[in-house]
């Protein structure tokens, strides 16, 4: 994200940057929060020295004062191709009319007046003009192809046709790159479940297609960056630097100590870095749910993440858990709570197998670590059961 603000604030003031920006991830990967945060940055309601991180930004940039924009905020999902908004008595049709109006008002509006009453683009020249009148600006479209997978093919609507919105976005991306301190940030889907059906699926084609050609795509949240996100929102202080590297250093010791029988990843020093950077949670139970379960159809990555490890959390924290970081063995699956969140993604016929084969006090695990002393100090088999239910529950189609 500081990335891809530096090259907005450059864009503004005229120093490049990149004229359009594709931000593409699957569900919960942070594409609105992407644009929010230009929002804030361009609209300037606030000084930009009270915006967290955003001094050091303008620093790295070179500029002194970023120049206050106007912003035109497009919401696939608030439009309806059917049914035109009116504003100070003037019906608006088309997204290329809202831009216009967004913008500049009834101006701008008057620039594409006649091509909103047709339902046909402006065309580049057009769009042009308005945003060197309008320039410093920024143009947001979020859930583009929600709005476009509404459109049937060769139906024409009042906010015109599916292949008249495709013109419109090829000319506003032209335009784009013609007017130096002009932006477009576009949120386009990563994932099925939000393309939705095969007319989503053209849309996205189409637009993807159209965007190639003069954007940059920028991913908002890696895992990496993920994984501090959601430490941050679930712990309010992780613990000072040295004690956190201290313990991370205890099991980046054993890994090496026994080396034969971890993966070679926990071998290098990156690793070392990764278990601090995640601590108090193992980065192994991040892995799995970013890579594994955010494979799931509904499992919204970061949005996913968070309540389940919150009720982990709770839980662990409401048992007394003294656990030096919390392994995928520490997860509680004998707590009602724990286990339905676990298994609400899953097939069903989880909930038996759960409570059979890995973990509560009827379970296979539970009976031998109540048998066998050794077993039962560290709950060494229910341990076991968790980490395998975590690493291989899902489908085989689902695993990374």
């Amino acid at each position: 994200m500081r990335l891809l603000l530096l090259s907005v604030a450059k864009r503004l003031s005229g120093m490049g940057g990149d004229p359009v920006i594709q931000i593409q991830t699957s569900f919960g990967g942070g594409k609105t929060h992407t644009l929010i945060a230009v929002f804030h940055l361009a609209k300037s309601l606030v000084p930009t020295d009270r915006l967290k991180g955003i001094p050091l930004i303008l620093d790295e940039a070179g500029i002194l004062t970023l120049p206050k924009a106007k912003i035109a905020v497009i919401d696939g999902i608030k439009f309806s191709p059917s049914k035109p908004r009116t504003y100070e008595g003037q019906k608006v049709a088309t997204l290329w009319g809202e831009l216009a109006w967004q913008l500049l008002g009834k101006e701008g509006y008057a620039m594409v007046a006649e091509s909103d009453a047709e339902g046909t683009s402006p065309g580049k020249e057009s769009l042009t003009k308005l945003f060197e009148a309008a320039a410093p600006c920024v143009v947001l479209l979020d859930e583009l192809a929600a709005f476009m997978r509404q459109m049937e093919l060769d139906k024409h609507y009042a906010a015109g046709t599916f292949d008249s919105n495709l013109s419109f976005i090829q000319a506003l991306t032209e335009a784009m790159k013609a007017v130096p301190n002009a932006i477009l940030l576009a949120s386009l889907p990563e994932s099925d479940l939000e393309i939705g059906g095969s007319m989503g699926q053209r849309a996205l084609n189409s637009l993807e297609k159209y965007f190639a050609r003069v954007e940059s795509v920028w991913k908002p949240v890696a895992a990496e960056e993920a994984f501090e996100i959601v430490r941050r929102r679930l712990f309010e202080d992780a613990g000072s630097e040295e004690k956190v590297r201290e313990v991370c250093r205890h099991f980046f010791d054993f890994y090496h100590e026994y080396s034969d029988k971890f993966p070679q990843e926990t071998q290098s020093g990156e690793y070392m870095e990764r278990l601090c950077r995640s601590y108090p949670i193992h980065p192994e139970i991040f892995d799995r749910l970013y890579e594994d379960w955010s494979t799931l159809e509904k499992f919204q990555r970061t949005r996913g993440v968070l309540p389940f490890m919150a009720i982990v959390i709770h839980h662990l924290w409401v048992q007394g858990n003294s656990d030096a970081m919390i392994l995928p063995g520490s997860i509680p699956l004998e707590i009602s709570a724990v286990r339905t969140k676990s298994i609400h993604y899953l097939p069903q016929g989880w909930e038996p197998v759960i409570e059979k084969e890995v973990d509560g006090p009827k379970s296979t695990p539970a009976e031998l670590d109540s048998r066998n002393t050794l077993f039962g100090s560290v709950q060494a088999a229910r341990r076991t059961a968790r980490t395998l239910f975590l690493g291989s529950a899902l489908p085989a189609g689902n695993r990374c």
